[in-house]
């Protein structure tokens, strides 16, 4: 503003002053500044105002259209009676050259929607790139925190496919008659078979990582049996929602490696979803190993904020402990990531 405004002042005053035709330090050249930087202000200020004012009321992407139709509108609406309010004061001063007829107030008024449409468009450039250059830097953020999430969610520095087909073979080398073993080893390669899947992909839909960790938890419940009980209340409606993926199973993680779970003492492990708040809910019993067993670092909490921050999720991700019970909640995200 500081210098736009002088600067688009001086270029209308040095392309339709009164002054042409004589010399370039005429005073004429004075007034025909003032005059011009008159109107300048204040119609870059108001549209300027205006501008602002609809980005805040329309932020989102998907509401670019209907903000630019109606900056467009109250730009025009703005600018007619802004020229002809200040038309008023300077027809008092020089009536020979700001006369009020319907002529001369629709010319002014065409004049003036020429430099208020050339500096709307600079502010929804200027706007545009910097939306453009924050999505770039997100859209890397978030690969970061998913390749960190892949990592922390295998454990391992075995190659992922080479451990998935190894997991194939092994199923072929176990003898028919033993069901459950070769029950273990396929749910074990259904859990990578999702890992690998997944890996590409920012969201994914809330039915599938349930899935995922249902797959994940008849693992556990292969060598926990009954000291882990599990209740799963998912309403069929919400199972289009979507979330980051292994967000859910790294909270089930969690609650299995930090926790005791012993016939005197089951560990329980609830996971719920609600339309109203828009939340999924991983919530245990806390009942915390022994000090130095399993040291807990809160990475994979943090990560999972920071992944759901960059998601532009509707809420935040919180966590609360009340009445002997671990919670976290994850907000879900809607439509095609």
């Amino acid at each position: 503003m500081l210098v736009g405004i002088p600067v688009l002042a001086l270029v209308i005053t040095l392309t339709t002053g009164s002054w042409h035709g004589h010399a370039f330090w005429d005073w004429r050249l004075v007034v025909d500044y003032s005059i011009a930087l008159y109107f300048t202000a204040f119609l870059w200020l108001g549209n300027r105002w205006l501008w602002s004012w609809l980005l805040g009321q329309l932020p989102r992407v998907e509401q670019t259209s209907r903000r630019l139709w109606l900056l467009a509108a109250g730009s025009v609406l703005f600018t007619a009676a802004a020229t002809l309010l200040l038309r008023l004061p300077l027809h008092g001063l020089l009536p020979q050259y700001f006369p009020l007829s319907w002529t001369e107030q629709q010319a002014a008024v065409l004049f003036n929607l020429i430099p208020t449409v050339v500096v709307q468009t600079l502010y929804e450039t200027i706007f545009f790139f910097q939306k453009w250059q924050e999505n770039v830097r997100r859209a890397e953020q978030l690969q970061s925190a998913g390749v960190q999430s892949q990592l922390e969610a295998l454990q391992s520095q075995l190659d992922p496919h080479f451990l998935f087909n190894s997991l194939n073979t092994l199923s072929a080398l176990i003898e028919p008659e033993n069901e459950p073993a070769q029950d273990f080893v396929e749910q074990l390669a259904d859990v990578y078979r999702y890992v690998l899947l997944a890996r590409e992909q920012t969201t994914v839909p809330l039915a599938e990582e349930l899935a995922f960790v249902d797959t994940y938890l008849a693992l556990h419940k292969a060598r926990f049996r009954d000291n882990l009980q599990v209740r799963t209340q998912v309403p069929a409606a919400l199972h289009q929602r979507r979330v980051a993926p292994l967000s859910v199973q790294l909270l089930v993680e969690n609650a299995l490696k930090h926790n005791v779970a012993s016939r005197e003492q089951p560990l329980a492990l609830h996971l719920s979803a609600d339309a109203a708040t828009g939340y999924f809910t991983v919530e245990n019993t806390l009942r915390p190993r022994p000090a130095g067993l399993v040291p807990g670092t809160g990475t994979g909490l943090r990560n999972v904020r920071h992944r759901y921050e960059l998601l532009q999720a509707p809420h935040p991700v919180t966590v609360t402990t009340e009445a002997g019970w671990f919670r976290v909640r994850l907000p879900l995200l809607g439509g095609e990531r």
